[in-house]
Order: C-alpha cells, then sequence, then structure tokens
C-alpha cells in the first residue's frame, strides 16, 4: 500500500519539495531572528531579561503576523496570473501590493507606538520584565517597515517560482543578526552593553538591509523584466487592491487568531511568575521553528496550487497538495520525537537558569504532541489560500483558537491550577480542532473542483 501510495505521488513530492525548500528557509528567517534574540538574551543578559524577550515577542507577533498576512495576498494571485502566462497584470498586482504594503507598515507601527507600549503597563505582567521590554518593542515595531517592503518582492518572487533569492537574504540577513545582537548586548568593540534593547537594534539594522537588497535583486534583475514592465510606484487602482486586500485580509486574520492565542496564553502564564514565563518563550521558540519550516511548504503548496487553478488542471491541483500533505505528516512527526526525546537538553540553548529548563522540558513533550496538528492545519490554510478560499478557514481559525483553544486553556492552566501546562494543553487542542475542519474543507472543495 505504501509503496504504491508514493508511486503515485512521486513526482509532486520531489516537485513540491524542491520549490518548498528555498521558502523553508527564507520563512525561517523570521522565526530565526526571534530565536537568536533569545539565546542571546538568555546567554547575556539574563532570566528577567529573557521574560522581557517573551512577553515582546508574544504581543510583538501579533503585528508582525497581520503584516505578513496582507502581504500574502500576492501570492496566490501572482501565481494565478503566470498560470495564465498574463505578465503585465503580474507587475500591476506587484505595484498595488507595494502600496498597500507599506501604508499598512505605517499603521501597525503606530499600533505599537501609541497602543501596545501603553497598554504593556496594564496586563498584569512583573515591572523589572516592562521596563526591559519597553525599548526593545519600540526598535522592533519600527522594524515593521522595511520587513512589509521586503516581504512585498519576496512574495511576488515566490508567486512566480523564484525562491532561491528570498532565502539567501535570509541567511545572509541572520548572520548579520546574530553578530550585531552579540555586539551590542554584550557590549564590544567600544560600544556599550545594551542589555534586551541591543537585540531590537540589530534586527532594525538586518531588516532594512534586507529590504534594499531584495527590491533591487526584483527591479534589476533579468528574471523579472517580463513581469515588471508594467510596475509604476505610482500605479493603484481599486479593483486590483480589492483583489489582494480579499486575500491578504483573511490570511491576516487567520494567522492573528492563531499568534493572538499564543500571545494570549503567554500573558496567562505571566500572570503566574517570571521563570514559568521564561520556560514558555524556550518552548514556543523551537516549536515556531518546526512551525515555520511547515509554513515555508504551505507557501509552495499555496503556489502550486495557484498555478494549477489558473491553468485549471484541478487533477493535479488536488494531487499535489495530497503530498503536501503526506510530507507534513512524515516531517512534524519527527519533529515530535525530537522533542519528546531531547526535552531535557533542548532548553540548555536558551538559558543554564534550571527552574526555567524543567518546566520547558515538559512543554516541550506537549509541544512534540502539537507538532502535527500544527502542521497540517497550516497546509490547510495555504492549499485553501491557492485557490482563493478564504473567508471559511478564517472562521474556522477564530473558533478553534478562541472559543475552543484559549478558554480550554484559561479553564485548565488557571481555574483547574494545572498552571502553564494546562494552558497548553488547551492550545493543543485548539490546533487538533483546526487542523480536522481545515482538512474537511480542503477535501470538499478540491473534489468539488476534480469532478
Amino acid at each position: 500500500m505504501l509503496t504504491s501510495l508514493y508511486t503515485k505521488y512521486k513526482p509532486y513530492y520531489s516537485d513540491n519539495l524542491r520549490l518548498a525548500m528555498p521558502i523553508v528557509v527564507s520563512q525561517l528567517g523570521h522565526t530565526l531572528v526571534h530565536l537568536a534574540d533569545s539565546v542571546i538574551v538568555g546567554h547575556f543578559a539574563g532570566t528577567i531579561q529573557l521574560a522581557a524577550v517573551s512577553l515582546v515577542n508574544s504581543l510583538f507577533m501579533l503585528i508582525l503576523v497581520l503584516g505578513m498576512g496582507i502581504s500574502y495576498g500576492l501570492t496566490p494571485l501572482i501565481a494565478q496570473e503566470n498560470g495564465r502566462k498574463n505578465y503585465d497584470e503580474c507587475g500591476k498586482l506587484l505595484s498595488n501590493s507595494l502600496i498597500i504594503n507599506f501604508f499598512t507598515s505605517i499603521l501597525l507601527y503606530a499600533f505599537v507606538h501609541l497602543g501596545t507600549l501603553v497598554v504593556i503597563d496594564h496586563i498584569g505582567q512583573s515591572p523589572e520584565v516592562v521596563a526591559y521590554a519597553k525599548p526593545y518593542l519600540g526598535y522592533l515595531g519600527f522594524s515593521i517597515i522595511p520587513l512589509m517592503i521586503f516581504q512585498t518582492f519576496k512574495q511576488f518572487a515566490e508567486g512566480l517560482g523564484f525562491t532561491k533569492q528570498a532565502m539567501f537574504v535570509s541567511i545572509w540577513g541572520n548572520l548579520l543578526n546574530v553578530i550585531l545582537g552579540i555586539i551590542f548586548v554584550k557590549g564590544m568593540f567600544g560600544i556599550e552593553a545594551m542589555g534586551v534593547k541591543g537585540v531590537g537594534l540589530s534586527t532594525l539594522i538586518d531588516r532594512t538591509l534586507m529590504a534594499i537588497v531584495m527590491s533591487f535583486y526584483v527591479l534589476r534583475s533579468k528574471h523579472f523584466k517580463l513581469y515588471t514592465r508594467s510596475f509604476r510606484l505610482s500605479f493603484i487602482d481599486k479593483v486590483r487592491s480589492l483583489k489582494i486586500v480579499k486575500i491578504g485580509a483573511p490570511v491576516a486574520l487567520q494567522y492573528s487568531f492563531e499568534i493572538s492565542a499564543f500571545s494570549g496564553a503567554a500573558i496567562l502564564i505571566g500572570t503566574i511568575g517570571a521563570i514559568e514565563q521564561a520556560a514558555h518563550q524556550v518552548a514556543i521558540n523551537l516549536a515556531a521553528v518546526t512551525y515555520m519550516m511547515a509554513s515555508g511548504i504551505a507557501s509552495a503548496a499555496t503556489i502550486k496550487t495557484g498555478n494549477n487553478f489558473g491553468k485549471r488542471n484541478f487533477d493535479d491541483l488536488r494531487k499535489s497538495a495530497i503530498a503536501s500533505y503526506h510530507v507534513i505528516i512524515l516531517f512534524m512527526s519527527i519533529t515530535a520525537i525530537l522533542f519528546i526525546a531531547a526535552s531535557n537538553f533542548l532548553p540548555y540553548i536558551y538559558t543554564e537558569d534550571m527552574a526555567v529548563i524543567k518546566i520547558a522540558a515538559q512543554l516541550l513533550i506537549i509541544a512534540g504532541f502539537f507538532q502535527l496538528f500544527d502542521g497540517t492545519q497550516v497546509l490547510g490554510l495555504g492549499v485553501l489560500r491557492g485557490i482563493g478560499d478564504v473567508n471559511i478557514p478564517t472562521l474556522i481559525t477564530f473558533i478553534a483558537y478562541w472559543v475552543i483553544g484559549i478558554p480550554l486553556g484559561y479553564l485548565l492552566g488557571i481555574v483547574l491550577g494545572l498552571g502553564v501546562n494546562g494552558i497548553w494543553y488547551g492550545l493543543t487542542f485548539g490546533l487538533l480542532s483546526a487542523s480536522a475542519l481545515l482538512f474537511i474543507r480542503f477535501q470538499k472543495k478540491t473534489k468539488i473542483l476534480a469532478l
């Protein structure tokens, strides 16, 4: 049975993985920025400042995914128009997306500056943690502007199947972020030690350079001349902008419902204590790495689905998507085993505080179980996005995380006294619900198309 299944889907496995692997590395870049921040701060600045990183990342990730979700609205449209060989339309969509993303980034920065930095004083967190968190959040908030410019050109290139360039930019950007982060946090080469604020500054510099390099590449490369002939910074029209926003806004909500659930969990955990909050940051950072790898496979599935949808090749669309499900299940099963087997060792990457390590090890065992559901739910969203189905999946994510996940986590963790573990049990059940409902939706929509 397994042999016949492999033979049937073998061409799709190799095709999907060739497209997906560079996207996986590129997607990992966003998470590795925060992972590097946590590792550097955990080792060079201590547990309290690591808790500050946890608090800020929990708040900022919500802002980040709203922006990224809006930018993702471009990719399936580009893939569909490229499938139809409508090259001029691709350039016009890029113009509209860049303008939309720039103004979105300004609004998101204003939200951080005028909203989050004020709210952070009133959500029951340790005053010492909040004092370190504020300057770090300020730098991250400003970095959303260059990040959204980078995302525009990245999603455009990936929608056309050019995935390696953003990967290389992300790799070099992350290396720079780590080097600058260590220099700023520790205070080297005559620079005064900045603590947690230093990783915020290094992230801002990194994202600014990444935006410059990626935009220069797309606008200057011979690979895109056919597509960028119609690109104009002054070109924006209502019809194309609405097409992008109609996909991007629901995608932004999908990501925000999930990430805000984890952010809400972090805030609940912060009311228990700084050690628990630091442990949550360690475990969620490691889980986020595998999630972003799954997200990269899902992004490739969006591109392949959109391309096949544009060509009206619905049989290949469905087979390619099912092949991606197989890859995700295998990959997340392996990472689940790794998390469970190495739960007592992985936290040492971040900290030497034994109290933090003990709690983080327990959370990694739970994370091992929700790996499979996390991967399959993000893939379901990616495939459905490729065919333009975003509204019902958005409702599914809201129900899974905010009607099921967080209330159950609060009940188990706070009301019934299971603590941080109980909150994570609730999140796991939310992911399970999202995964099952999105798979049912995928089966229904693609079977109708394939008839």
